[in-house]
């Protein structure tokens, strides 16, 4: 059995409630857009972690971690990426190789919107853990955590980490 925290989207700000949220967690997952070095180590203190790098990320970032990263945890296979769009409107840029060989947990970030869907075309479970820092659009920062035992991802909990707070536009 397997706890995983799962965040998005910190654009370089790592919520000190974070901490506490993945205190019991095995590992920490990131779907992109980190923003800096500083994040990454932040976590690494915390938890091991496996990472893709998004859109905003430097040069740094993507040498340290992939576009695209499928592994196995448990018996749940796992593709992360940043930029993947949702069951029934995937992003053109995994749409064929999802639909090829879909894995069992598809996790991805870019769209700061906490969604956590079923694609019962490709039996698998879409998670967008939304955006865990300061910067963009949302309304919230949020971040998620589960279970996987064997084949069975269990226990998804979301954290509201309060307003984003910035002095970004907001749409209301």
């Amino acid at each position: 059995m397997r706890k995983i925290g799962v965040l998005s989207d910190t654009h370089g700000y790592f919520d000190p409630v974070l901490e506490s949220f993945f205190s019991d967690c095995d590992e920490i997952w990131h779907a992109g857009d980190i923003g800096s070095i500083k994040v990454v180590e932040m976590i690494r203190n915390l938890k091991p972690i496996k990472a893709v790098y998004g859109n905003i990320d430097g040069a740094r970032i993507r040498e340290l971690y992939p576009e695209n990263l499928r592994f196995w945890c448990e018996d749940v296979e796992v593709w992360i990426t940043h930029i993947g769009g949702y069951p029934g409107r995937y992003d053109r840029l995994v749409k064929e190789t999802i639909k090829k060989k879909p894995p069992d947990l598809f996790i991805c970030g870019h769209s700061h919107i906490l969604k956590v869907m079923y694609d019962k075309e490709l039996s698998l479970l879409h998670i967008n853990p939304g955006a865990a820092g300061k910067s963009g659009f949302h309304i919230k920062k949020t971040a998620v955590r589960f279970t996987i035992k064997g084949k069975k991802i269990k226990d998804l909990e979301v954290i509201e980490l309060g307003d984003r707070s910035d002095n970004y536009f907001r749409l209301f």
